[in-house]
């Protein structure tokens, strides 16, 4: 066998390696599955927010967050949309007004308390025991399988 033929049979065989043990995907966090819904307060879709998902046991699970647009949303634990681990979860949705936060008074971009300051003067869309994951009401159960869990928020 000559030198170039050993060679093809190398990258062959790292080729095939890669396609039975995976290209590193392994992060160690164990399986999650595809969670979205809908978000709706009074009826009405919640226009933009954050909803977390928060394991009622921290030392099994971990958290999950997605942004809410439009009412919808989906979940991220580790990867943009890797979904939730299964178990099961309380729920906070923050969902504030938006205003622009404009230049700091030195001209540039705001800084980190101007920034503070205009979100906590800004008004909540949703009543804001959801907000806290000693107050909110909502819980979720997330199964091995792609979910799909709504959440009508009520006064």
């Amino acid at each position: 066998m000559t030198a170039i033929e050993r060679s093809g049979w190398r990258r062959a065989a790292a080729l095939a390696s890669l396609v039975v043990f995976g290209c590193g995907t392994d992060d160690g966090l164990g399986t999650r599955y595809p969670v979205s819904g809908t978000v709706t307060y009074k009826g009405q879709p919640v226009a933009s927010g954050n909803i977390s998902f928060i394991p009622d046991d921290p030392a099994t699970g971990r958290a999950a967050n997605g942004r809410i647009e439009d009412g919808d949303y989906s979940l991220t634990t580790l990867t943009e949309g890797d979904g939730a681990m299964p178990g099961t979860y309380k729920v906070t949705v923050v969902a504030k007004e938006t205003k622009a936060v404009g230049l700091s008074k030195f001209g540039g971009a705001p800084s980190q308390g101007e920034a503070f300051l205009a979100n906590k003067a800004a008004k909540s869309l949703v009543p804001t025991k959801y907000a806290n994951a000693v107050t909110t009401n909502l819980k979720a159960e997330v199964k091995a399988q792609s979910n799909t869990i709504p959440f009508e928020l009520v006064d």
